[in-house]
């Protein structure tokens, strides 16, 4: 039976291992678009290969996730032009829940200091530590859920390119993929109308 002190860095190891996980799935969610557009111009002028190597670099080293490459594969251009557009499609679903992130610090960890006031009808108001205060405490909750689903999202994008590996995809991937680029679309044509 493990003694306490062998349980105990595991217990204090999990939660800087999801906030790791969030922050890589943060910034690889952030270099979804820049790469697939990267991708989009340069394969068709032969850069397939360096496409390739770049998404499974992406992958193992942003979200350390273990390359499942065979050494010898090599995907045709319309492969890899077809997981551009689909990491297109996943990083325009990603810009929503990191625009959550960035309101998160924004409106509620510096309220205080981009919103010079008056905070009579703010949440929290009338004073400016009360706003302050309930901006940052609503904005914790969903900066957590941000985060969340950043991690799904890199996930199933990890799940894609693995596809360029020669991987067989689950069949339940593709329709995720665009279930995800509907649900994302409704969302922010709702959000749009709200303003």
């Amino acid at each position: 039976m493990p003694t306490t002190d062998a349980v105990q860095p595991t217990i204090h190891n999990r939660p800087y291992r999801i906030v790791r996980l969030a922050g890589r799935s943060l910034a690889y969610c952030a270099a979804l678009i820049p790469v697939a557009v990267f991708t989009l111009v340069t394969t068709p002028m032969g850069g397939a290969g360096a496409a390739v190597a770049r998404w499974r670099a992406l992958r193992t080293w942003l979200l350390r996730s273990p390359s499942t490459a065979a050494p010898d594969r090599r995907p045709g251009i319309a492969a890899v032009l077809g997981h551009a557009m689909l990491s297109l499609l996943v990083g325009a679903v990603a810009l929503l829940p990191l625009g959550v992130e960035l309101l998160a610090v924004l409106r509620g960890a510096l309220y205080g200091l981009v919103d010079p006031g008056p905070y009579v009808g703010a949440w929290g108001g009338p004073t400016r530590a009360g706003a302050w205060l309930v901006h940052f405490l609503v904005g914790l909750p969903l900066a957590a859920a941000g985060l969340a689903a950043l991690i799904g999202i890199a996930a199933v994008h990890q799940r894609l390119t693995r596809r360029l590996d020669g991987e067989r995809s689950p069949l339940w991937l593709l329709p995720t993929v665009l279930l995800m680029a509907l649900a994302g679309t409704l969302l922010f044509v709702g959000w749009t109308r709200q303003i």
